[in-house]
């Protein structure tokens, strides 16, 4: 499903706003929805975020839940206080029961999981019925496993030691983990 999908080129409103501090993704999400035929704006900080609010605020956003210069929520919020009928997923690589709670109290009406694929984002900003579906192709666990093991080396500022102290695992483990490509 990569050309343009006829649901969306049905929609009124089919502005989106791709917010994530990770260039790559950012830009591959972004191209891949607007192929779909939603018409995305990017935004790599809260900051950005907010002057693009100031200019339109989308009917649709999928917005990372932590950025270099604070939380997704904070563009939630402010999606939801200029328009109640915006549907926002959040995107996450250090997924948590709490912070999959948060995001739905502030008004996303999904959480996932990153690397999240186009169709799974597609999927869940146009889901109507109360539970969204699972994805086609879900991380394995060895996936989920290395996505946590990366954030905490990340949040630790790439210290191996302290990473692997915090994971309760030995150093050199850690470190032939890290070595390693990222299991599909």
């Amino acid at each position: 499903m990569t050309d343009t999908d006829p649901r969306i080129t049905r929609l009124d409103d089919r502005s989106l706003l791709v917010l994530d501090d990770d260039n790559a993704l950012r830009t591959r999400l972004g191209r891949a929805l607007e192929s779909r035929g939603f018409e995305v704006t990017t935004a790599a900080s809260i900051a950005e975020a907010q002057t693009a609010l100031g200019e339109r605020v989308p009917a649709f956003a999928v917005l990372d839940m932590r950025l270099e210069d604070g939380n997704g929520l904070k563009i939630v919020e402010a999606i939801r206080e200029r328009r109640d009928d915006a549907r926002i997923i959040m995107l996450t690589g250090y997924g948590a029961i709490a912070t999959a709670v948060a995001a739905v109290k502030a008004g996303a009406v999904d959480y996932l999981q990153k690397p999240a694929d186009a169709d799974d984002v597609v999927k869940a900003l146009l889901a109507t019925g109360d539970a969204p579906e699972p994805p086609d192709n879900p991380m394995s666990a060895d996936r989920v496993r290395w996505e946590h093991i990366q954030r905490v080396y990340e949040l630790c500022d790439h210290n191996v030691s302290e990473t692997a102290r915090r994971l309760g695992m030995h150093r050199r483990t850690l470190q032939r983990i890290l070595a390693k490509r990222a299991p599909r």
